[in-house]
This record gives structure tokens, sequence and C-alpha cells, in this order.
């Protein structure tokens, strides 16, 4: 299926296409020259709003001129919805995401994958991929979007002043950020025969259990259970394939936190956002990696990142995702009063996301034998909560709920207290521990859930 690109709900004319062309050349020409001129003039670089105040002028001053150009030649002007379409697009050519703008304005699209300029894919929100319009004229358009999208993005970061460096090129092929709307952007060129970007978008940056079980991803038992674990101060894992909703599950496990205690968020790129919520959570440090500079020089990963965010005294820290030998230091730090941590993880399964951190263990600088890192586990994670899809791929739920219990030698011995049932969501399992079942009773859990779960249809689901 093939959809045309939607821009406010207008298929664009084609013969608005070269007059978009010709407006944006004449505007960036006059932009750049105006740039220039007030760094000169000033000593400092022209603001993000003096920029968009001037950009507006100039396109405005551009359009003004086309139709006087028009007029003369005994052409009729464009008509007032397409020069305002125009004016719009070639806005958010040269202030906003260009291209990708359209699809970032529409909220059904959660990824946007391109494969050059014009084999352009989105996924909507109800599972249905389809192909779309380019996002660009040519690779090199494509290019060029992507760079200012990143240099935005690194002023953004530092409110403007000494902006992240954030290089794009056959030097520095790979480029990870956040974009303006908290829509995280993957980008790659050189080692692939066309550039290609992946966007990523979450629909529920504000999200509370509440919300989740309204949205049928989790029912009240287990809305009631994790909430209970995240008050007991538990530390909780969260796994999960690729867009099954782990980074939503693990904002709303974040509202059960109370807002009195400091929290420390350590991600790969910035994507949690729970600084933004002053109300809900008004003490947070937000850490994100960093990638060497030109000289090789400055690279700091998420171990480095977790083992200086415990030195900042926080009740909590966060890992928006495991993947590496970060895992270590993480472990450690559970292990020894931090309780309550929480973090994601990529597996296919409670049980494997077990496995999986022995996997990263073991590739980790320290090399602990496998005997001591399932203890280090045993020790550290509390619990483990699998996120999936429903059978028809359409909708996100939670499937499995695992509790550590011990480490046996070369296994992680753990209890699968809500497993997969019809369609993939968690049913009653395995008995809960009586030591887990104090823990949760006493912040707040009613155990008689867990008993009417069992009795009822369909395990508690609605």
């Amino acid at each position: 299926m093939t959809r045309p690109l939607l821009q406010d709900s207008a298929t664009r004319e084609a013969s608005e296409i070269p007059v978009v062309r010709r407006v944006r050349r004449d505007v960036a020409e006059r932009l750049t020259r105006a740039t220039r001129a007030h760094e000169t003039a000033t000593g400092t670089p022209m603001s993000a709003d003096e920029r968009a105040g001037t950009t507006r002028r100039l396109v405005t001053e551009a359009l003004d001129a086309y139709a006087t150009a028009e007029m003369n030649a005994g052409r009729p002007p464009l008509r007032p919805d397409v020069e305002s379409r125009v004016s719009r697009t070639v806005a958010d050519m040269l202030l906003g995401a260009g291209g990708l703008q359209p699809l970032l304005n529409d909220e059904r699209i959660e990824e946007v994958h391109a494969n050059g300029c014009n084999q352009v894919f989105v996924r909507y929100a109800d599972g249905n991929r389809v192909q779309v319009a380019p996002i660009a004229d040519t690779d090199s358009e494509m290019v060029e979007l992507i760079r200012r999208l990143a240099a935005d993005a690194g002023r953004a970061e530092t409110g403007g002043e000494g902006a992240e460096e954030r290089r794009w090129d056959r030097a520095a092929p790979i480029l990870n950020l956040q974009l303006a709307d908290g829509s995280r952007l993957h980008a790659i060129m050189s080692v692939t025969r066309r550039p290609a970007l992946s966007i990523r978008r979450h629909g529920y940056v504000k999200v509370t259990l509440a919300n989740l079980e309204q949205l049928g991803t989790v029912n009240p038992v287990l809305r009631e259970l994790l909430a209970a674990a995240v008050r007991a101060r538990l530390n909780i894992l969260i796994a999960g394939r690729v867009g099954a909703g782990k980074t939503t599950l693990l904002r709303a496990l974040a509202s059960a936190i109370p807002s009195h205690e400091r929290i420390v968020t350590i991600e790969d790129t910035y994507e949690l956002a729970l600084d933004a919520d002053k109300a809900m959570h008004p003490d947070v440090v937000p850490l994100q990696s960093r990638e060497a500079n030109v000289e090789g020089e400055g690279a700091i990963d998420m171990s480095m990142l977790f083992r200086s965010g415990l030195r900042m005294s926080p009740d909590r820290v966060i890992v928006g995702e495991i993947r590496g030998h970060e895992v270590i230091p993480m472990l450690n730090a559970m292990s020894q009063g931090n309780d309550g941590s929480l973090g994601t993880i990529h597996a296919s399964s409670s049980g494997g996301a077990l496995k999986k951190l022995m996997l990263y263990a073991a590739q980790a600088p320290e090399r602990l034998a496998p005997a001591t890192t399932n203890l280090l586990v045993a020790e550290s994670v509390h619990l483990v909560v699998h996120m999936g899809l429903t059978a028809d791929g359409r909708g996100r739920v939670l499937t499995s709920v695992r509790e550590v219990v011990d480490a046996d030698g070369l296994a992680v011995s753990s209890n699968e207290i809500f497993r997969p049932g019809p369609g993939g969501r968690a049913v009653p399992g395995a008995p809960v521990s009586t030591g887990l079942l104090t823990a949760l009773t006493r912040f707040g859990f009613d155990p008689g859930l867990l008993d009417d779960a069992r009795t009822a249809p369909g395990g508690g689901w609605a």
C-alpha cells in the first residue's frame, strides 16, 4: 500500500514543487547573507528566534516578488491557499524538519524509515506500514537536512550555548539524537549505498500506570503490583523487542516514584524526558553518553556515566537501555543499596533477559566468572517484566513478570509469577514468594487481587 505524503491534510500539487524550490533557493541565499551580516555586526551568531523571524520575513518577500513577476508576465498569481502551503513548506525546510515535518506533524505515525531520500516508509500506531512520498529531492539534500537537525539538537541540549558537536560525515557515519518533539533519530551514511535514517516517536511521554490500564497494556492487578513494587524500591528490569513499549512502561513506572526523590537517568540518547515534568519529578539529572571527537578523544560511555551518576547522591538510577559493559557497575550499584533502580533491555522473554545480562557481563572488562555473574544478578534484580505485542501485532501488552529468587551455580533461579496467557497477555503463573508478597503488601498491594485474577475469566483482563 502506498500513501501520498500528507501535509496539513492537503496533497501538494505538482505545480507547487517548482515554486517551492525557487522560493527556498532565493530565501536560503538571502538568509545566509543576513546571518553573516548579523554576526559581523554584532560578533555573535543570530539567535534561533531571530533566525526564525528573519526566515519568515524573507519567505513573505520572496513570495511577493514571485507574485509580481507572474502578473508582469501575464500569468495569474498563486491562489491564497497554495501560497500559504508554499510558505509553510519553505519555512519547514529552512527552520523545521524539511520533508520530515509533515510526517512528524502526523500524530498517528510512530516510526519513519528512509532508505535514501525517496524510499520512505512509515509505521502507524495501528500497525500498518506504508510507503510515502520523498522527504527530499536528492540524497545530498537529505544529508544536509539531517546535518541541520543534528546542529539544532546540539544547540537545544545546551540552551544554544556551547553546543555539543554533532558530526555526521564519512569519518563519523553514525548519528543518534533526539528531535525537538522528543522523537529519537538514528542516521547512517558511507557504510550504506545510500544515506538512511530511522525515527522512533513516543506517543506517551507523560504516562502513568493508570493510563496503561486504560490502553489495555496492563490489567488492574498488574497495575497495583507494579506500583507497589516501585514504592517498595524493588529493582525492575523491563525486557522486550524493539517497539514493544519498554520505554513507555518505564515512564509509567517512574510516575509511581515519590516526587521528593532525586533521580539520575542514564541514556545513550536523551529519550526518557523525566526532567520535563517538574511537578512529578522536580529533581532529575539526565545524563547522555558521548562519542569521541575528531581527534578520537572525549568519549564518555554509559559505564562512565553510571559511576558518575552514583556520585550525585541519587535516590534512584534509571538506565534507558542496557546494552553493554555498563551492566557490571549497574548491578553493583543495585546490590549495594541503590534499590529502586529501573532499566530496559532487548530480550525475547523475561527469562531471556537474565541470560542477556550474563552475556553482557561476560563481555565486560571485568570478565566475571559465570557463577559470580549469576550471584550478582540474583543479588541485584528483583523483578523482570516483559513487554510484547498482541497476536495481531497492533497492541502492546505486558506478557510476563518474573521474580528473581537466587543464584544456583550456572543458573539464576526465578519464578514466572505472571506468564503469557491467551493472546499473549500476562496471567497468574507460579506462586509469589513469601518475601516478595510481604514487601508488596507493606506498600499497599492487596494479595487478594492475585486470587481474584486466578479465578477470573481471562486471568483478570477485562
